[in-house]
């Protein structure tokens, strides 16, 4: 039955991200970039830029953007672009669009954007991060199941194996499939902000701080703006702390084995790289993503401690 739902919910969860994206601004095959910012445009923005080396970019292009609102009247409702776009990735972008407006701050509209959905999503996440303490719990008795059936590997064994686990399940309230939660509600949140912020001018041509948010790191740092380069490390120091939580809960489980730490650490080098050439409007809002995964996972901790 569990597997069922986990079909549907994977089937609706791709129905969705298959219905309406991101399209890459092409000049015949070859993608079109930002000189100034290394960004990678898209040709379906939302609204109309307002810098005139983008709205140059644009028009070379072929793009006609005289027919889009400015951001300040972007309404996620009109032009319906599939499910997907339409109930995602517009509405994101409009209530990024108004916080930034009331905080005079694009940049840091991303970062309340972020708390405030996570703050939603706290009760579902928490109970995902609570589900790993369960886990170290049960794991003398998961132990001392493994050592039982060692050596038994015929069907029967396998099957006793798997109804004496669930019972440990059970008896703990562990939910095998409620460590699935969190990927699949960090992904499409984490696409939809990706997707938000790249067609949306009015972010992607603000600052933060020292920070233009439409500039990758690795065009900031060929210009000589190095500061660029604290955007990378905080993004990697972010991602490997998170990490270590699920390195920690693994350790702490009898099916642990050296596949989930490798692919962690796989992961690890595919976000440091991809950071150098995203723009940093998506590094902030992972940042701040993570930061509120480890604030969260340290509360659970804590409350158990208690």
């Amino acid at each position: 039955m569990k597997n069922k739902k986990l079909r549907i919910f994977t089937l609706i969860l791709c129905l969705f991200l298959l219905t309406g994206c991101t399209k890459t601004l092409k000049n015949g095959k070859e993608i079109v970039r930002n000189n100034d910012t290394g960004q990678v445009l898209t040709e379906n923005i939302i609204c109309k830029p307002t810098e005139q080396s983008t709205i140059e970019i644009y028009e070379k292009n072929n793009v006609d953007i005289d027919k889009l609102p400015t951001c300040d009247e972007f309404t996620p409702l009109a032009n319906y672009e599939g499910l997907w776009t339409s109930i995602f990735v517009k509405p994101l972008a409009w209530v990024i669009i108004k916080i930034g407006s009331l905080l005079n701050s694009y940049g840091l509209s991303i970062i309340v954007t972020c708390i405030l959905i996570r703050l939603i999503l706290f009760p579902l996440t928490k109970k995902t991060a609570m589900q790993s303490e369960l886990i170290k719990q049960a794991t003398p008795e998961l132990t001392k199941l493994e050592k039982k059936y060692e050596n038994k590997t015929s069907v029967e064994d396998q099957n006793r194996k798997a109804q004496e686990m669930m019972l440990i399940y059970q008896k703990y309230k562990i939910n095998p499939l409620a460590g699935c939660l969190t990927a699949f509600i960090q992904l499409p949140l984490l696409l939809a902000f990706y997707e938000a912020i790249n067609r949306t001018p009015a972010i992607f041509e603000d600052k933060l701080l020292f920070f233009e948010l439409g500039k990758t790191p690795w065009c900031g740092i060929k210009n000589g703006e190095y500061i660029y380069i604290l955007l990378v490390v905080l993004i990697f120091l972010a991602t490997i702390v998170s990490f270590k939580k699920t390195l920690k809960d693994q350790s702490a489980s009898v099916n642990n084995g050296m596949n989930m730490k490798y692919m962690l650490y796989f992961m690890l080098a595919i976000i440091t790289y991809s950071s150098f050439t995203i723009a940093s409007a998506v590094g902030i809002y992972w940042i701040v993503s993570n930061l509120f995964s480890i604030i969260q996972n340290l509360m659970v901790e804590r409350k158990k401690v208690k």
